[in-house]
């Protein structure tokens, strides 16, 4: 069972992506904005963050860049899970530091089988 940091401002899929991630044995930490999801992550230090892009104020790839740049946070693998699905948004999320990059609306067993991936297990 891993920790996941779930930075999501809809609460409907804040809501799917959590009873995803608990069904398969995963407890779920969550943060409506970036800014938030940074300082949860600093304090809570998850095993793993999935992050959205389209955020209030700060947006997921500046928080990605945020994460994957301090000395604290560098080694927790950040998916991004996002509507935003174009080769470029998926280009630039993983300069940002993103490990992944999945399109919304997820599919479950890639979704898990991608987190199992990223975690080593």
């Amino acid at each position: 069972m891993a920790r996941i940091l779930l930075i999501e401002d809809s609460p409907t899929d804040t809501a799917v992506l959590t009873q995803m991630l608990q069904r398969n044995g995963h407890e779920v930490l969550s943060s409506h904005s970036a800014e938030d999801g940074i300082e949860t992550c600093k304090r809570e230090l998850p095993d793993l963050v999935l992050m959205d892009v389209v955020l209030p104020g700060m947006n997921g790839f500046q928080a990605t860049r945020a994460l994957s740049r301090d000395g604290a946070t560098s080694q927790i693998p950040v998916l991004i899970v996002s509507t935003k699905g174009m080769e470029t948004d998926k280009a630039w999320g993983m300069r940002q530091g993103a490990r992944d990059y999945i399109v919304k609306p997820p599919d479950e067993g890639a979704l898990i089988a991608r987190i199992n991936e990223l975690l080593g297990s």
